[in-house]
């Protein structure tokens, strides 16, 4: 399977500035087998219903992140970039792998306790996924794991997340 999705991954080199190669995934979002296979792939260590809600990293952890919660019977809360969301908001910021960010969660979005399951569709450097881990622990969430589409395991974003649990759909090994 994973080869299958593997093709409808678009590669764009030198973007978002040159000596990056961006793995565009709206190619494989709009095929609709695609689409609930990757979707398959990714609830099924979560099938036990021990997720109460899913945390998704903008923009397309938003995608993904919602199908999984509408799957697995749990809530969805956004994590935006700095200064999308309309109430008040706890914030973090991070590194990427070509330059640095924010991100923010609403205070009340995750109550004491709750247990998080953190969804993007990358995972790189894993700066925007620390960030976010924080973020759900600094309200108290429990994260249970961590859930990507694709990883690219010749950078160290696996490193930065040392001690979580993480699930991925697919693998790089070169760039």
């Amino acid at each position: 399977m994973s080869d299958l999705l593997k093709r409808k991954i678009r590669s764009i080199p030198d973007f978002p500035k040159p000596g990056i190669l961006f793995y565009d995934v709206t190619t494989l979002l709009r095929d609709p087998d695609g689409f609930r296979e990757s979707i398959d792939a990714m609830v099924a260590p979560y099938a036990n219903g021990t997720i109460d809600l899913i945390v998704g990293i903008e923009s397309r952890g938003f995608i993904l992140g919602s199908a999984m919660a509408d799957r697995l019977g749990a809530g969805f809360v956004p994590v935006r970039k700095l200064g999308k969301l309309p109430a008040k908001t706890v914030r973090e910021s991070y590194s990427l792998e070509y330059g640095t960010d924010s991100l923010e969660v609403h205070e009340d979005a995750i109550e004491k306790g709750q247990r998080v399951l953190i969804v993007d569709d990358l995972l790189a450097t894993g700066g925007t996924a620390a960030a976010v881990t924080k973020l759900v622990k600094k309200l108290g969430g429990v994260v249970v794991g961590l859930a990507f589409l694709v990883e690219l395991d010749f950078l160290p974003g696996r490193k930065k997340l040392e001690g979580e649990n993480l699930h991925v759909v697919l693998h790089y090994e070169v760039g």
